[in-house]
């Protein structure tokens, strides 16, 4: 073999690493886009026209506002807003995605996965509406074995550590609107099946929710994640009509995970953002056999990540 020749090979596959990079991240660009105009539909389709000031509408094809009026009402071009929902390649700037939250009438967490997927800078977002910061995901990994995550009043898992999700069952492909604790003990069988106390946890968990809505009752989010749990669960329909309400406790929940057994948790809210409802919500043993069985759900997670 010639020293050219020799020499061209390096060159050949440092392009083709090169390609398959500039692939990848093409690849990302799109999900992230596909991602971003699924989210905005939904937060459009959730919102009725008298919530930001228009008029009631007799006959719609679809729910909540019509693009136009988002577009109107956000001050940008109607094909621009298009666009934007149906994920094409355009750029938002920071300024038109504010304009766009404010219509949608985005809650600080949803405002945050709106700028991540868009992949802008949010400068005029509030420290403490942010959804996990480095130094709080840093936190959550530090706390294992011990399964932890961090939520808000309405439930949204905003962050968690590993073992939290070799506990709960997957989080990180699930969609955004459905990485809800309320949401999935509700709808998700497994979690079910894992809850010995599944009326007790979720008659309390409802009753929070109803406690912490007040300070919401305005706010579409909230009202959304209702509809939705009342069309989807029975169970969770004839609790919200019970109208109970609850204040966070600290106690004990009983686990049967398939992996490891019975496992007893201690948990406990630290409050992260009080205005918000965000905490930090650890889940230690109850006993030294769960300790153990945590132990082991932690290799178990830090194994299925290798």
């Amino acid at each position: 073999m010639s020293a050219q020749t020799t020499a061209a090979a390096p060159a050949a596959d440092s392009r083709l690493a090169a390609d398959g990079q500039r692939a990848a991240s093409r690849r990302d660009q799109l999900l992230r886009r596909q991602e971003l105009a699924g989210f905005l539909r939904s937060r459009r389709e959730r919102i009725a026209p008298q919530e930001v000031g228009l008029p009631p509408a007799t006959r719609r094809r679809t729910p909540g506002l019509r693009r136009e009026e988002v577009a109107t009402l956000a001050g940008v071009g109607v094909t621009w807003y298009t666009w934007l929902e149906q994920g094409r390649d355009i750029n938002a700037s920071p300024q038109v995605l504010d304009a766009v939250a404010r219509t949608l009438l985005l809650d600080p967490h949803e405002r945050e996965h709106l700028f991540r997927l868009a992949d802008a800078p949010d400068g005029t977002a509030m420290s403490d509406c942010q959804a996990v910061p480095p130094e709080i995901q840093l936190l959550l990994d530090q706390l294992g074995p011990y399964p932890a995550c961090v939520r808000n009043a309405r439930y949204d898992i905003l962050g968690y550590n590993a073992t939290y999700e070799r506990l709960m069952g997957p989080l990180s492909d699930v969609p955004f609107e459905e990485r809800n604790g309320l949401w999935r003990v509700f709808t998700s069988p497994a979690r079910r099946a894992a809850m010995i106390d599944w009326p007790d946890a979720t008659r309390r968990m409802v009753a929070e929710y109803r406690a912490a809505m007040a300070e919401h009752v305005a706010e579409p989010a909230w009202k959304c994640l209702v509809a939705r749990l009342l069309k989807a669960s029975p169970e969770f329909a004839e609790l919200w009509q019970r109208h109970e309400v609850a204040a966070p406790e600290n106690l004990t929940k009983r686990y049967l995970h398939p992996e490891v057994g019975l496992l007893r948790l201690n948990y406990t809210h630290l409050w992260l953002g009080q205005r918000l409802g965000t905490r930090m919500v650890t889940y230690t043993p109850a006993d030294e056999e769960t300790g153990e069985r945590l132990r082991d759900l932690s290799r178990r997670a830090a194994e299925a990540r290798l």
